[in-house]
């Protein structure tokens, strides 16, 4: 027999998905490098597909314990906020190592790059279009995102979800967009400190753009069954935040790579 809880804090039962998201994502990174040297797959779908799976069941009884059971407290949540806290602070210092290479190699360029910025041989993109573009998208789904977020304070529910909805396709539209970019592109990835700085920092963000719209859309489909309310709906602020956390990430970018750095 259950006794109750003398405590507000949350206990969490066991769950296989650390487990199993540990072994997805080294399925994943192991694939991606056998995607690359033996051109094979195989490895890297059976990750992509563990991982999605696992992320599936793992939001699913995050949401089932705070929607459903009740068990996100007060103190809980208070953790949760710390927590996305950190966890944008790590990111934070993730992409600050990739604007340290690529400052260390333009601001001082070495004799093996031409002693010249960009290196010899490469056509950087023009930034006033596709990147341009891309940075509109960027600021008017942040912009659509914090109007989803008064949506949900002045529990206007069909508002929040139309501006949310709209935040998840200029998600995936900017998605797009980098996709047929990096097809044009007349570098790559081994093309001096240039071509990796550049696809190393803009391919990190665009992965992130894909989780942070991915993130939202779990948030979309939360709201739609109304798993949210005016005072109930860290879930929502928390992919909030990592969206604006891209946003910013994106404008130093745009800033220091495409215009300055091109």
């Amino acid at each position: 027999m259950l006794t109750p809880s003398k405590h507000s804090y949350h206990m969490v039962d066991q769950s296989p998905w650390p487990l199993t998201g540990s072994l997805s994502a080294m399925m994943l990174t192991t694939g991606l490098v056998k995607w690359f040297h033996q051109w094979n797959s195989d490895l890297l779908m059976l990750g992509l597909i563990a991982t999605t799976l696992t992320m599936i069941q793992w939001w699913r009884d995050i949401t089932r314990e705070g929607t459903y059971q009740g068990l996100h407290t007060i103190n809980v949540v208070f953790g949760l906020h710390w927590g996305m806290i950190l966890f944008i602070t790590s990111e934070v210092l993730f992409f600050f190592s990739f604007f340290w290479a690529f400052f260390h190699s333009s601001l001082s360029p070495t004799l093996e790059l031409g002693s010249c910025w960009p290196p010899v041989g490469i056509q950087p993109f023009d930034p006033f279009q596709i990147p341009s573009l891309n940075t509109s998208i960027l600021l008017a789904s942040g912009a659509t995102v914090t109007w989803t977020h008064y949506s949900l304070l002045e529990a206007e529910h069909m508002e929040a979800i139309q501006s949310l909805m709209l935040t998840v396709i200029l998600g995936f539209y900017f998605t797009v967009l980098q996709a047929f970019e990096y097809l044009e592109a007349c570098f790559s990835l081994a093309d001096s400190a240039y071509g990796t700085t550049f696809f190393v920092a803009t391919g990190f963000h665009g992965l992130h753009v894909i989780i942070g719209s991915s993130f939202l859309l779990v948030c979309l489909y939360r709201m739609y069954w109304c798993h949210y309310s005016m005072e109930h709906h860290f879930g929502f602020e928390a992919a909030a935040w990592y969206w604006h956390f891209v946003d910013v990430v994106w404008l130093f970018l745009f800033v220091s790579i495409y215009w300055w750095g091109g």
